[in-house]
């Protein structure tokens, strides 16, 4: 029994990408649509059909009436963050000239999008 779960243990190791060589320069996106196409048996356009309609799923999730969260399980979460508006102040301690006074224009409400790492993609950099 302990050999099977070794050769199991193995193989989830190999299938996650944990023993796989470390890559040295960027990849274009061809590159990458072939990476993945070579080690999943898909062809390119298949590949390629893929990574557009997760770019279409994000963007549903994430336009101005979507839920504003968007997560890639175990990897990364997508999501939007409001920020309101802030009205313009006059005679504002300067803090990078002590004594000094200044005015702060007013910022129009807007929205901003964070992308945060997952457990996964944190345990990528660690080890």
């Amino acid at each position: 029994m302990a050999i099977k779960k070794k050769a199991k243990k193995k193989a989830a190791s190999a299938a996650s990408g944990a023993s796989a060589s470390a890559i040295k320069d960027k990849y274009t996106k061809t590159q990458i649509l072939n990476e993945i196409a070579e080690n999943t048996e898909l062809s390119k356009k298949q590949v390629g059909a893929v990574l557009d309609e997760l770019t279409v799923l994000i963007e549903r999730h994430i336009k101005k009436r979507g839920c504003g969260e968007f997560t890639l399980p175990g990897l990364l979460k997508i999501k939007t963050v409001k920020k309101p508006a802030r009205k313009a102040r006059k005679n504002v301690p300067n803090p990078f000239k002590p004594g000094e006074l200044m005015d702060v224009a007013a910022k129009p409400a807007s929205t901003r999008v964070k992308v945060l790492p997952l457990q996964r993609v944190k345990n990528m950099v660690i080890t």
